[in-house]
């Protein structure tokens, strides 16, 4: 997000100065690393809980819709910084994998079909294939169709312009751009941000730690962003803005069953997701995941949620008590009392056996043996809680931009589908702290050039998303 941000600035505002302060020793160890985050180019393609059925037994797609645009929105600037040059290989950062979805039981079935005809109807999601033919899907999924139960009924979806994303790398391409090639910015490697506070003329003194020599400075800014990820809410509630009030966090971190078989992890080329289990995060869907990282093919299985009261992987563990104060204790109180079955399904998560998550993973994989995998934490991800008139807090599962009224702050909090949408997230932070400049014919000129579709929705014009969609992946050497 941070990384995205600079660099839209950067191109619409050359002239401007730009400090970027990472607590650790490198750029995207946290959220955004390779081994923390999920890796899939989020944009509803076979993730169901982006799809709900209504209580008329439709499926209600618009929020697929909205992350698809907002994913296809992502692609164009990846193309656009290939285009200039900033970016040499996107194959460092992105392949082409299949997207499905993978479905059993009666009910299941019937959901997904209906799912299927409602995506199929529009042009976005054209592509998408449907079958319970086991034939087709031992061709699609070969290892999930291995010694499998032939009685056992399965319906899947299947399309091929799905992606993999490693955005732990393409964080550091982007940051490395606007460090080395960029005048006027600098990245601050092991520098913790400690506080923040407004001036009376309207620019933020920020107090920062190197966490190297023990030096303590103050840096002053006209704009500052809160782009930490779980570390955002501390942060966030130090800026004491209005804005912030009511706002607490709750931490889920992660675990993956990662395949160490090099035969068996060549054997599936897919993203395959299933149906999340009752009270679960939308992050802890379930899905055998083909990933690339570092130039190697990878296979995970989960991620299994767990709980940690750290807001990041490598935070406190005294972040979530330290994060509850007077502001947002009844925000906290609301949503404990409202989330029985999520405490329940954490619970449940946090007490699996090694060979109860082996079971899960034989539900995709039922030859899977217990030598071929070993389990490994992944990232840690913090739920924005915000407060509500009617149950006193509410727990969301997307991401929030806070920014203060005057717009010379502003901070990102939250979870999925995250970096996917990091371009169409940053444009509204853009508009939200830049209002003036982004009615500017300038900055509409050069957004229009770094985004094609920019200022359009491509649910509403076929040509428009079927021209920029081949324009984008032509240049990030992905194909169809």
């Amino acid at each position: 997000m941070s990384a995205t941000l600079g660099i839209f600035l950067k191109e619409l505002n050359p002239n401007c100065s730009i400090e970027v302060y990472e607590r650790l020793s490198a750029v995207a160890l946290e959220s955004s690393n390779a081994w923390n985050n999920a890796g899939t180019g989020h944009s509803a393609l076979c993730e169901l809980n982006y799809t709900p059925e209504k209580e008329d037994g439709s499926i209600d797609i618009s929020k697929a819709i909205k992350i698809i645009e907002s994913f296809e929105v992502s692609k164009q600037f990846w193309a656009y910084l290939c285009e200039q040059h900033y970016i040499a290989n996107p194959r460092n950062f992105i392949h082409s994998i299949p997207h499905m979805s993978l479905v059993w039981g009666d009910e299941n079935i019937a959901y997904l079909k209906k799912r299927f005809e409602a995506l199929k109807a529009c042009h976005l999601f054209e592509s998408m294939e449907y079958t319970e033919d086991n034939k087709l899907l031992k061709q699609w999924i070969p290892l999930v169709m291995a010694k499998r139960d032939t009685k056992q009924k399965l319906a899947a979806t299947h399309i091929k312009i799905g992606t993999d994303v490693n955005f732990g790398a393409l964080t550091e391409i982007l940051f490395k751009h606007v460090d080395e090639d960029c005048p006027n910015v600098n990245v601050h490697l092991q520098h913790e941000v400690r506080d923040l506070t407004k001036q009376a003329d309207g620019t933020w003194l920020v107090k920062v730690k190197d966490e190297n020599s023990g030096e303590r400075k103050t840096v002053k800014a006209k704009f500052v962003f809160i782009g930490a990820g779980g570390g955002a809410l501390h942060l966030l509630v130090k800026s004491d803005i209005r804005e912030a009030k009511g706002f607490a966090g709750f931490p889920v971190s992660g675990q993956w069953l990662i395949c160490k078989n090099k035969k068996v992890i060549q054997k599936h080329n897919a993203k395959v997701y299933g149906k999340a289990a009752i009270g679960a995060p939308p992050m802890s869907v379930p899905h055998l995941d083909t990933r690339v990282i570092d130039g190697d093919k990878a296979l995970l299985f989960g991620p299994f949620a767990g709980f940690s009261t750290k807001f990041l992987k490598e935070g406190s563990f005294l972040d979530l008590p330290l994060s509850i104060a007077p502001h947002n204790i009844i925000s906290l109180l609301g949503v404990g009392l409202h989330n029985v079955a999520l405490t329940k399904y954490l619970i449940e998560q946090v007490s699996m056996s090694m060979e109860e998550r082996m079971n899960a993973l034989r539900e995709f994989v039922p030859d899977a043996k217990n030598e071929d995998w070993v389990l490994a934490d992944a990232g840690q991800r913090v739920q924005v809680i915000k407060r509500d008139t009617d149950e006193g807090g509410v727990l969301e599962f997307g991401t929030e931009i806070v920014a203060s009224q005057d717009g010379s702050v502003a901070a990102l909090l939250g979870a999925s589908p995250g970096a996917s949408t990091a371009v169409s997230i940053m444009l509204d932070v853009l508009s939200k702290c830049f209002p003036k400049e982004m009615k500017s014919t300038a900055w509409q000129t050069k957004l229009k050039q770094m985004i094609p579709s920019y200022g359009q929705h491509l649910m509403d014009d076929k040509n428009l998303a079927t021209t920029t969609r081949a324009w984008s992946h032509q240049l990030l050497g992905l194909t169809d």
